[in-house]
């Protein structure tokens, strides 16, 4: 299959582009050179290789599940404007 400049027109015609000729007959050449790839990749056998989701064997690396850096109440409100002895108090925003 082969683009022509027809469809490169309604292509871009579709998508709002205003192409000058020189735009368009590169589109042209780039979807072709394109489709000439994709025919290369079709010619290959790959009956054998197993699917997969991303072509590198990447793991996410999982810290230890540790309880660090603990405040305290009293350390928690230590630096509010205004607290009690475990809250903060706000201005009321709601009537």
């Amino acid at each position: 299959m082969k683009i022509n400049l027809d469809t490169v027109l309604s292509v871009a015609q579709l998508a709002n582009l205003n192409l000058d000729e020189g735009e368009v007959a590169g589109l042209q050449r780039d979807m072709n050179q394109i489709l000439e790839y994709m025919a290369k990749l079709e010619e290959l056998d790959t009956s054998e290789v197993e699917a997969t989701t991303h072509v590198l064997e990447i793991e996410t690396p999982l810290r230890a599940d540790e309880i660090s850096g603990v405040l305290t109440p009293e350390e928690a409100v230590r630096n509010a404007p205004e607290h009690t002895d475990h809250a903060m108090v706000v201005p009321k925003v709601l009537d």
